[in-house]
């Protein structure tokens, strides 16, 4: 166990398919934490530390990764599996609905999640969900992410992973070398190494090509905040908006076509990292603080009065 999660415990949900490997530390109401792509529950170790003395923080490796082990082969990821993945975790930790965190494909299932059980989700932080089928360019976006999976089959996960980054715009603008990242991220980093096979072959496709239930949203009375980066290369991070009742905003930057088809006000929220590589992972790995800080903003104003959270 990394020294992060010192205090964490671990244990495994049994659902159809898959073992699911999750920790658990802190009290208080649940906060689920859901990784993006090839991420597993590292991604959140320092930033569920931080919330651990107002949540129950609690994160998981999403099924066919790292320590989350599939029952037989391989097969392209399902968002619905996931959601209902998120969905039993929840249920297995209480019968209270749960405040969630996604972030990139986790958001994805975030939001999947949200539509689906919005009786299991108080609030949804989804951090840059690559919906991609809602940007003007969407075309174009998804032939670049069938490229990424042509080059894995022809030039394996090294080329692969090096198109995938540039199609995300990660990496690109870190303004100074960074120093070694300390041994918790380093055994995280070892395991989502592992996953990068797996994302390629059977997450890049079916994370892009996912279109959430914006009606359902509409419908639901889970409040949503969607958050991420104010970048061109990095459209589907830089819109964002809450969703309550019949109160929806979005900002209507790159992702526009969740403001578009909302048709309200935008409201803005970042998390501030400057120097960041722009990772959604690494963002939060790399200042968790000024993540918690954004995130707990966003989550303790929705909380039951006598719940709120300081931040």
């Amino acid at each position: 166990m990394s020294p992060t999660f010192a205090n964490a415990n671990s244990a495994m949900l049994k659902v159809p398919g898959a073992k699911i490997y999750y920790q658990v530390q802190g009290k208080g109401p649940v906060l689920l934490m859901i990784p993006g792509g090839p991420a597993d529950a590292g991604a959140f170790a320092d930033l569920a530390r931080l919330m651990a003395d107002k949540y129950k923080t609690v994160s998981y490796d999403p099924r066919g990764n790292s320590r989350s082990a599939l029952d037989g082969p391989p097969q392209d990821q399902d968002m619905d599996q996931h959601g209902d993945d998120a969905a039993a975790l929840i249920a297995a930790l209480g019968d209270q609905p749960s405040f969630v965190l996604g972030s990139s494909g986790g958001a994805q299932i975030g939001l999947n999640l949200a539509s689906r059980y919005p009786q299991r989700v108080r609030v949804l932080v989804a951090h840059e969900p690559p919906c991609l089928q809602l940007l003007p360019d969407a075309e174009v976006r998804l032939r670049n992410a069938e490229e990424v999976l042509e080059v894995f089959r022809t030039s394996g996960v090294g080329p692969a992973m090096q198109k995938f980054a540039a199609m995300a715009g990660l990496g690109g603008d870190r303004k100074k070398k960074a120093g070694p990242p300390p041994p918790s991220m380093q055994e995280a980093f070892g395991r989502i190494q592992g996953n990068f096979a797996y994302f390629l072959a059977h997450g890049v496709m079916p994370i892009s090509l996912y279109t959430p239930d914006i009606s359902a949203l509409e419908a639901s009375k889970t409040w949503v905040v969607v958050g991420g980066w104010r970048r061109e290369r990095r459209p589907t991070g830089a819109a964002l908006g809450d969703v309550a009742g019949d109160a929806h905003g979005f900002e209507a930057r790159d992702v526009s076509g969740w403001a578009w088809r909302l048709r309200r006000r935008a409201r803005r929220f970042r998390p501030k990292t400057r120097g960041s590589a722009g990772n959604s992972e690494l963002t939060i790995k790399s200042h968790p603080r000024r993540f918690y800080l954004r995130t707990a903003q966003r989550i303790h104003k929705r909380r039951p009065t006598g719940e709120r959270a300081r931040c």
